[in-house]
């Protein structure tokens, strides 16, 4: 029987045997089963709108 793995952005598909024989190998690159996962869904009234970027502009020297 195969298991979807995923960490967040990457879906692997491996057998349940290779699975947990390898839980801490899994654990420790992030990938958990899929099934497993909560889906969060945010609200669009508590986005914070960020101000813009502000341009480095290099300064110049006066000369005396």
């Amino acid at each position: 029987m195969d298991i979807k793995l995923t960490n967040g952005k990457k879906t692997i598909v491996r057998s349940k045997e290779q699975y947990e024989a390898n839980i801490n190998h899994f654990k420790a690159r992030g990938f958990v089963p899929e099934k497993k996962i909560k889906k969060i869904i945010e609200s669009t009234d508590k986005v914070v709108e960020l101000k813009p970027k502000r341009k480095n502009v290099k300064k110049t020297k006066k000369k005396n």
